[in-house]
């Protein structure tokens, strides 16, 4: 069965497009990033299951490689926790009106070598297991989506980071590429709490 790509994917595929038509030539552009574990010392120290159980609003913004704004969105998240699993419900309202879910399942599988928290996600959307790491404020982690272009599948790396700031903020920051290209970037504020009142309630009905 044809998989249905949500309105964020159909974006990280134009760009992808353009970068396919454009970019091929370019050198390799994609940054080695900090070992998670130099962040051990960073506060306020991130619990992932423990931040997102319960409500959590969020808004976030897609661009290019080149730094071009492409979309906008907002998004609701309801986080239920039941013992080391997080289930995570994400309801998203674009900018151009179109609207989309998401479903991950979270899994804390154990502690690493230098003190960091595992964890394994998965998605609908995402090709085989998410995987990665909570040190400090921090999470990163990795995955894969595929998008069907032309025909035929492609698939595009996701580098995710997500950077508790506040006890109701955390910001991420997803950089995708492909071919070791940067194709573009996500940023999401997510606001729960005393923070998520400031901009609650989030209209996922209508984008204004």
């Amino acid at each position: 069965m044809k998989r249905k790509l949500s309105p964020f994917c159909r974006s990280v595929q134009f760009v992808l497009a353009i970068v396919l038509l454009f970019g091929l030539s370019i050198t390799n552009s994609a940054c080695v990033r900090s070992d998670i574990n130099t962040l051990a010392d960073r506060k306020p120290q991130l619990d992932l299951l423990a931040f997102f159980e319960g409500q959590t609003v969020a808004l976030g913004i897609f661009e290019d490689r080149f730094g071009n704004l492409r979309r906008q969105f907002r998004v609701a998240l309801e986080g239920t926790v039941d013992g080391d699993v997080l289930t995570l419900d994400e309801s998203f309202l674009y900018d151009d009106g179109e609207q989309d879910f998401r479903k991950w399942v979270i899994r804390r599988t154990g502690q690493g070598y230098d003190g960091e928290i595992l964890y394994e996600g998965s998605a609908e959307d995402i090709t085989g297991v998410a995987k990665g790491a909570v040190s400090g404020n921090a999470l990163n982690w990795q995955y894969d989506v595929v998008l069907s272009m032309g025909g035929r599948d492609v698939e595009v790396h996701f580098d995710d980071w997500i950077y508790r700031q506040h006890e109701d903020v955390a910001i991420n920051r997803a950089y995708v590429s492909k071919f070791g290209i940067e194709i573009g970037s996500v940023t999401i504020v997510f606001f729960r709490g005393d923070a998520a009142d400031a901009v609650s309630p989030l209209d996922l009905k209508r984008w204004s």
